[in-house]
């Protein structure tokens, strides 16, 4: 039976890489998602306060409660008024993204009641940026931006890290900030974009665990209907 789900994303870039990458992927198994951005401006996307966040998702989750609700929002930037962020900067590196996840369906599961069904909720935090999951295959990545070079620089910083999720998130060293350094003609959108359709998700999941699970709960749904 056909599953319908939302993403509530951070900007344009997440919303487009579930519409062409995800939504095909997932429509294959009877899972149908879009995806939305925060405001009625979706140009705007970036991180918002909580506070107007939670409004957005307690309003998805109220008007169509057939329907599945996710997130994909950046630990890196996150205000602290998240639920979750304070205490997750104490945690170790491969627990902050599912502390703020749990806070956040623990908040969201509280505001809708005990009647709420809190598997229509799938909370994902990628712990740092869009570009995180580019690092997933430098080479590709350096093919698309097609400046001489580019492939090694970045497979450098790549082999710095045990993942791509764990590349840090310092204000210059933040996975956009570094691809920036070493070519200035990046665009997030346009060259982003490009580069995660040639990866491919199967690359991406190979390399990065947390994104892997997220995916594989999502499709899951399809699985989870049928019963």
């Amino acid at each position: 039976m056909m599953v319908r789900a939302l993403a509530f994303v951070e900007g344009a870039t997440e919303e487009k890489f579930i519409k062409e990458i995800i939504a095909p992927e997932l429509g294959a198994r009877e899972v149908f998602i879009r995806a939305t951005t925060p405001g009625r401006k979706r140009s705007q996307g970036g991180m918002q306060p909580w506070a107007r966040i939670r409004r957005e998702l307690l309003r998805y989750l109220k008007e169509d409660t057939n329907r599945f609700v996710t997130t994909m929002f950046d630990y890196y930037g996150m205000p602290t008024d998240w639920p979750g962020r304070g205490s997750a900067r104490r945690q170790a590196h491969d627990q902050k993204a599912a502390t703020v996840e749990d806070a956040i369906l623990k908040d969201i599961s509280g505001a809708m009641g005990d009647a709420f069904d809190e598997r229509r909720f799938i909370p994902y935090v990628q712990m740092h940026e869009f570009e995180a999951l580019l690092f997933s295959d430098p080479a590709i990545l350096g093919r698309v931006v097609s400046e001489e070079g580019i492939a090694d620089n970045l497979q450098s910083i790549a082999d710095e890290f045990p993942s791509p999720e764990e590349i840090d998130d310092g204000p210059n060293t933040a996975p956009s900030k570094r691809i920036l350094a070493t070519c200035k003609q990046y665009q997030k959108v346009l060259h982003g974009n490009i580069a995660a359709q040639r990866i491919g998700l199967a690359r991406m999941r190979q390399k990065c665990r947390h994104f892997a699970e997220w995916l594989t709960r999502l499709e899951s749904l399809g699985q989870e209907n049928e019963t």
